[in-house]
């Protein structure tokens, strides 16, 4: 079983589902870190062609978890999960998540992941995408504002240094490159329940989205 949550970057998502997951005894996915990892991988490697990428990236071992609400990355034995939320790697996963074959090595791997247990993702195509027959769909929005002082307050934590205004131009910038990529775009899937969270603490849109979830797969 999955349920998903799409929607564009600092809407939520990912802390959304870590929290549903941990309330409900669900396995946590965050495609999110996936695609991270993947950008990490591609700058570590001095930005090879998109085919020398492809070759590397079959190659690689990776293994994910979560332990603790924290979705862990491990490619050929380390562990990368702190590596992967730099703002150098945030600067560029929207520009290497565009294309088709690292979409295609991404989704063939969540898709394998989900084969067993009960399964909460979020990202940004999931319900229209990856997991079309998902058996619940949810989409999460925020204004531009809104989403950009979550994300500021959570990387000044370890970027001192990191600005507001870089932090919301940066978002600007995904949204406009996740909306109008060619595979897969950001949008919401027809039968999503879209959920906005602009105004509402945490615990309400926690508490709203699990009644809905209760409610439609009795869980």
């Amino acid at each position: 079983m999955i349920i998903v949550i799409d929607g564009p970057a600092g809407s939520g998502k990912s802390s959304t589902a870590k929290e549903i997951a941990r309330r409900l005894n669900l396995q946590f996915l965050d495609s999110g870190a996936l695609y991270r990892a993947v950008t990490y991988l591609w700058l570590k490697n001095k930005k090879p062609t998109l085919q020398q990428f492809l070759e590397r990236l079959n190659s690689v071992t990776l293994q994910t978890s979560c332990t603790h609400s924290t979705f862990r990355v491990v490619v050929d034995g380390s562990d990368i999960t702190d590596s992967i939320r730099s703002q150098q790697v945030a600067g560029h996963v929207s520009q290497v998540a565009s294309e088709p074959e690292i979409r295609s090595f991404v989704n063939q791997y969540m898709r394998r992941l989900i084969e067993d247990g009960v399964y909460i993702a979020d990202g940004r195509d999931l319900g229209t995408a990856v997991f079309p027959n998902a058996d619940l769909k949810f989409f999460m929005e925020a204004s531009l504002e809104a989403r950009a002082e979550r994300r500021y307050e959570e990387a000044v934590k370890t970027d001192p240094d990191v600005l507001y205004s870089q932090i919301k131009e940066n978002l600007k910038q995904r949204d406009h490159t996740d909306s109008n990529r060619k595979a897969d775009p950001l949008k919401k899937a027809e039968d999503a329940i879209v959920i906005d969270t602009t105004d509402k603490s945490f615990n309400e849109q926690i508490e709203l989205m699990i009644n809905i979830i209760q409610n439609k797969l009795k869980l």
